[in-house]
């Protein structure tokens, strides 16, 4: 009976831990394809990414600003980049907190924007909320922090 119940606790465990692997990993996927898309100009498709009732906030020094809504973020977004030729982002460590179908998670990201002339450069911390819907992690909440920036003249 001893043996019936380890091996029991053993698999549910196993079971567990692997669901939170594939969580995991989902959300990792989740911010890099956020960054993907950037990088592309895709805003339509980063759409695809947040929950119709998302917020937005970016940080920058004083400033911040907050989108609320897929409208509107993806408006605020394709404005931002327009601004540029050449946006590449490079992700860096993630951490998550999951809790069945939410989330918490920080992620680190290093961007580069290039146009008129000028080359920004900025280490940038994301604060996040996810939550699953239909199998799918979405980005519920987003606090940019734009943490320092750079801007060189370029030759």
């Amino acid at each position: 009976m001893k043996k019936v119940l380890f091996i029991m606790v053993a698999l549910l465990t196993a079971t567990w831990a692997s669901a939170q692997t594939e969580d995991q990993l989902a959300l990792k996927r989740l911010v890099d394809t956020f960054s993907n898309l950037a990088d592309v100009k895709d805003v339509k498709s980063q759409m695809d990414l947040f929950t119709d009732d998302a917020e937005v906030c970016s940080k920058t020094g004083d400033h911040v600003s907050v989108m609320k809504g897929k409208e509107e973020i993806g408006t605020a977004f394709s404005n931002y980049l327009a601004l540029f030729d050449v946006v590449y982002h490079l992700n860096g460590q993630q951490t998550v907190d999951i809790d069945g179908d939410t989330a918490t998670g920080t992620a680190y990201c290093f961007v580069t924007l290039i146009g008129n002339g000028r080359k920004n450069q900025s280490g940038v911390r994301y604060q996040d909320t996810y939550v699953k819907q239909n199998g799918k992690w979405l980005i519920k909440h987003r606090e940019s922090n734009f943490m320092f920036t750079t801007v060189d003249e370029m030759k």
